[in-house]
């Protein structure tokens, strides 16, 4: 697989500045910085850089306008996470060497020292660097767990009343299957909201970001929050991809080998990259039940509706997260100024 492991190991949002030391070196006002966060720079070599990384190939048709609605949406990713990252500087939250190293060693595992040292140099950065982006996005993890995650409580009533609500999802007539997917397709859908507004425009755009999207799970990014970002079915973005419990007799009106294929994968598995026409997808095989109602008092039960309710009330309070940490802090965005100014120079040059 083409696309880089490691910037699927630190997700965009995460891959901010790399040279903080030289912040100091040069103005806020500099031509070289793209964005400023409560006096931090971020510099246009950061965007290009990310950029260079998500879209390493210029897609036919693709016109400047279009890249730079992409550059802008990075330059926002990277500010969020620098709002993230000082957040957890200024909490003490920053991840030790020996985070670093651990998250590293999950890297290297699936490579001989030869074939991860040639990663690094097709993706053009040092092993130093790789270490700095996984610091940051451990960091950031830190945080998210302190300040989110474990404050979210799921509470045995609230297990109680999911499944008193969708009783009927839980009685199953014959075996079922529960799955989850994430689509990408050629032509935008307007009805898609993903929370990255990410749409694939042609199919060579579809099939890179498919398959960013593929490295990104293989390195162990949660499912349902990559489906929520970047998922573009209308149906099932917003529940992170979930299509529910499908019985076995709709499969039946797959192809063969589809069926084949979905027999074939264990619980929490994922299926390769499956292309149909003008759709790309991956499917993750949840779990796989027998017919039959299943009680509340089901262990699997209670831990379906629980990883449902957790994964919901963290999405949502992140989002949140997010949108008070910008109110809280003092960005100055040159690049967006910059776009702006030369709309406006181009229309008073025309008349």
């Amino acid at each position: 697989m083409k696309l880089s492991r490691f910037a699927a190991a630190v997700p965009l949002c995460v891959c901010v500045c790399i040279c903080l030391a030289l912040a100091g070196c040069r103005s806020a006002s500099s031509p070289d910085v793209a964005a400023t966060v409560n006096g931090r720079p971020i510099y246009y070599a950061d965007v290009d850089r990310a950029y260079r990384t998500q879209f390493p190939g210029k897609s036919e048709g693709e016109t400047d306008d279009q890249i730079q609605i992409r550059r802008l949406e990075i330059l926002r990713s990277l500010i969020d996470n620098e709002l993230m990252l000082q957040r957890a500087e200024k909490q003490g939250l920053v991840a030790t060497d020996a985070d670093v190293d651990a998250r590293l060693n999950e890297l290297k595992s699936p490579y001989t020292k030869e074939e991860f040292d040639r990663q690094l140099k097709d993706e053009g950065i040092t092993l130093d660097e790789l270490k700095t982006r996984i610091r940051k996005d451990e960091s950031v993890k830190k945080l998210f767990n302190k300040d989110i995650t474990s404050k979210i409580n799921i509470s045995d009533a609230d297990v109680a009343g999911f499944y008193n609500g969708n009783r009927g999802n839980f009685n199953l007539p014959e075996p079922q299957v529960h799955m989850a997917q994430i689509v990408v397709t050629s032509h935008p859908d307007p009805n898609v909201r993903n929370l990255k507004n990410d749409k694939a425009r042609t199919d060579e755009e579809a099939r890179r970001k498919i398959q960013a999207i593929d490295a990104r799970l293989r390195q162990g990014e949660d499912f349902a929050m990559v489906a929520q970002n970047y998922s573009e079915d209308p149906n099932t973005t917003p529940n992170g991809g979930d299509l529910g419990f499908l019985p076995e007799s709709s499969l039946d009106k797959t192809s063969p080998d589809l069926r084949k294929l979905v027999f074939a994968l264990g619980p929490g598995q994922l299926s390769p990259i499956l292309h149909t026409g003008d759709v790309y997808r991956i499917l993750r095989m949840i779990s796989k039940e027998p017919a039959g109602q299943r009680d509340l008092g089901d262990p699997r039960v209670q831990q379906s509706i629980r990883e449902t309710l957790l994964s919901r009330k963290d999405q949502l309070l992140k989002t949140a997260y997010y949108e008070t940490a910008r109110n809280a802090a003092k960005v100055v965005n040159n690049m967006s100024q910059s776009v702006l100014n030369m709309a406006t120079d181009t229309g008073a040059a025309k008349k």
